[in-house]
């Protein structure tokens, strides 16, 4: 039995905030809190597509859109002041969003495709976190932050260095975070997910990578646990369920590697 079925409708009057829900992983999870009984906010940067999956959401759970950009200070406090005018409080938040960003070797690899995914995986993660944090002191609740097995035990994917130093920073961010908020039942926690079916590869900008990646080859598969196949979306969203329901309640502080073994055999 999936953990889902064994937690079913313990999230039942709480208040869930993911960002960068409208698709893969952030959707997947925004739908499973959803049916354990979360009231879910949808936060994205695209109107008609928060629209449309709020919508669905909403035929058979409780949910709103929110629009912002995660690294806009002032549209993410905004959006989080919504959320809390409209249903008062605040007991989990999955900060998922992020972008791949551009894969380049260090001396082609521009300042401002590197700052646009600080911007958005670190920086994004800071204000999500920020915001929320004074609404999540009030009884307690979960932070999850969607990190990478990129930067913290997986060094083989080349060019993708700004990616990689976000997703290490997200970690020391989670402890640092965890730390601080522990004294008022705040549990914070990354999970690092490895090749997982979303279309998140398809918006990655690869750019004159075949002279600088190593040429290494995995006969058996790359993934140890299931060879030939990757984790999908859903995998991820009943880890976050876990990290965000009580079964976790003495667990902050910490990463979680979801990749069936994919980053120790590639590391």
């Amino acid at each position: 039995m999936q953990l889902s079925g064994q937690l079913s409708g313990q999230l039942s009057g709480k208040v869930a905030l993911i960002t960068g829900a409208s698709s893969g992983i952030g959707l997947a999870t925004t739908c499973l809190l959803a049916r354990q009984g979360a009231k879910v906010a949808l936060l994205g940067h695209t109107v008609s597509d928060i629209d449309q999956k709020t919508h669905e959401i909403q035929q058979w759970g409780t949910a709103m859109p929110l629009v912002a950009d995660v690294s806009d200070p002032v549209a993410m406090q905004q959006a989080i002041e919504k959320l809390i005018a409209e249903w008062g409080r605040l007991d989990i938040v999955f900060a998922n969003a992020g972008v791949n960003g551009t894969w380049a070797p260090i001396d082609e690899l521009s300042l401002e495709d590197w700052n646009k995914t600080l911007s958005v995986n670190l920086t994004g993660t800071f204000l999500t976190v920020k915001y929320a944090t004074p609404h999540l002191k009030q009884q307690g609740g979960s932070i999850i932050i969607n990190s990478s097995v990129n930067g913290t035990r997986m060094f083989s994917n080349t060019g993708a260095t700004a990616y990689s130093c976000s997703k290490a920073a997200q970690v020391a961010f989670t402890k640092m975070v965890a730390l601080e908020l522990a004294k008022f039942r705040v549990r914070v926690n990354a999970i690092c997910p490895g090749a997982i079916g979303t279309d998140a590869l398809s918006s990655t900008k690869l750019q004159s990578l075949d002279a600088v990646k190593p040429k290494v080859e995995y006969p058996n598969g790359a993934i140890p646990l299931d060879p030939g196949q990757i984790g999908s979306a859903n995998q991820v969203a009943e880890l976050v369920l876990f990290l965000a329901s009580d079964a976790s309640s003495h667990i902050t502080g910490t990463e979680i590697w979801i990749d069936g073994g994919q980053s120790l055999l590639q590391a």
